[in-house]
């Protein structure tokens, strides 16, 4: 541990130790020697939040063409080195991060990591590479133009947030696809790839000292591109996203899609963890409340669920059913019925419980492989939570009382949200 003085171990989390080498890259090492299985997660903070409204969907054209190519490398080394070692590499793009990931045995884990060094250090971006990852993309904006769910959901962020990246679809649109340049992500590149917004989870049969020590032996020289500003560019809204009456787009469907949408708190709000176990009651499962009262007891709804996703910003607590065009002002109706009711009344110990026996299980189940636990603590660090957020976030659930969970929700779900509709003509637009 000597090359790495700034190491310390998490006693709310056994075998898992953080340090921060001296270029400002942090490395989250969890020892779990339960299979011979190294997980590594390498995540940059921006992601798509800090994507210029004319650049959107860099982040996520930047992250198909990572692993094409480096300055020594060409798209098939990079894939006979993973594939001649049974292992897997691959990068990905969110709202908050970008991210590249790899996963091997153990006798492996530092030809992945000196190769995964070499793509994040040097990436060529070949301009052949760049334009067909281009033309992939503008397939997949086409496709979800034909999906009702993510019309809908696209165009109620849109009214929600407005001019923030979070508003904007994560691949992008076609116009600012189709002008993007192998410029555009080099640019993106030299701002957001550096070692100070970087953080390196991994999770395996290795000990914390020696994950370290490689990290930074293949990282603990690297600097921000001279071109490169400090700190992330911001995001231009950073307070509460804006409502909207009604979005609607009209589509010669089967089936028509509801969505009621609320400004909800970030993951940094003491409220963010009784929202998760409100949207939990609502939304999650055959036992929820949305699918228990509107599909199963009134047949209104093919699909029903609830949905609060985690970010930095302010994030949105959406409802939403997918129903017969027959019957969206009922499925509005609903909807809008049993989000009230937990704002007007609360929820009985047994709800309650229930709901926190399910979040907490599910919470469970998704820390058993060596990639999820990984993930799970490198994303908390990039959010800025730290990975003692783990720890924090089931004790917050444990301990939150019925009228705790009443108040929050009458202070985000108590106001008139913003409705998005997508189906036939005659079952959405107004009267």
């Amino acid at each position: 541990m000597s090359a790495s003085p700034n190491v310390v171990r998490l006693p709310q989390l056994s075998n898992t130790y953080r340090s921060q080498l001296k270029n400002g890259l942090t490395v989250i090492a969890t020892e779990n020697p339960t299979a011979d299985i190294i997980s590594a997660r390498i995540l940059f903070k921006g992601g798509g939040r800090v994507e210029p409204a004319d650049k959107a969907g860099v982040a996520h054209l930047l992250s198909s063409v990572l692993t094409k190519g480096t300055e020594t490398l060409t798209s098939q080394d990079i894939a006979e080195k993973v594939e001649s070692v049974g292992a897997s590499l691959g990068a990905d793009a969110a709202s908050d991060y970008c991210l590249v990931s790899f996963k091997t045995v153990a006798a492996d884990f530092q030809k992945l990591l000196d190769l995964t060094a070499e793509l994040v250090r040097s990436p060529s971006f070949p301009e052949h590479e760049v334009d067909l990852e281009r033309r992939l993309t503008l397939q997949g904006i086409r496709s979800m133009q034909e999906q009702p769910f993510t019309i809908a959901y696209q165009q109620l962020r849109a009214a929600l947030y407005h001019q923030h990246p979070y508003g904007s679809s994560g691949l992008g649109t076609e116009e600012t696809v189709s002008q993007m340049t192998r410029a555009d992500i080099v640019a993106y590149y030299q701002q957001h790839f550096r070692p100070d917004q970087m953080v390196v989870s991994i999770a395996g049969r290795i000990s914390p000292q020696v994950a370290i020590a490689a990290v930074e032996s293949a990282f603990g020289d690297w600097r921000p591109h001279p071109d490169a500003k400090d700190g992330l560019v911001p995001a231009p809204l950073l307070q509460i996203p804006k409502r909207s009456d009604t979005v609607i787009d009209v589509q010669d469907t089967m089936q028509a899609i509801v969505m009621l949408g609320y400004p909800a708190p970030s993951a940094h709000s003491p409220d963010y963890v009784g929202l998760k176990l409100l949207t939990t009651h609502l939304g999650n499962g055959l036992s929820s409340r949305l699918f228990v009262e509107l599909r199963e007891k009134r047949g209104l709804a093919y699909d029903v669920s609830a949905i609060y996703p985690t970010r930095i910003d302010w994030s949105h607590f959406v409802a939403y059913m997918g129903t017969a065009p027959i019957n969206v002002q009922a499925a509005t109706e609903g909807l809008h019925a049993e989000v009230n009711r937990i704002c007007n009344k609360p929820l009985t110990d047994d709800e309650a419980q229930i709901a926190k026996n399910k979040l907490l299980g599910q919470y469970a189940l998704g820390k058993q492989t060596n990639a999820q636990i990984a993930q799970l603590l490198g994303w908390y660090e990039v959010l800025g939570l730290g990975v003692e957020f783990d720890q924090d976030f089931q004790e917050a659930v444990a301990k939150i009382s019925l009228d705790d969970m009443q108040a929050i929700a009458r202070r985000y779900l108590g106001n008139e949200p913003c409705l998005s509709l997508v189906g036939p003509e005659a079952a959405v637009s107004p009267e």
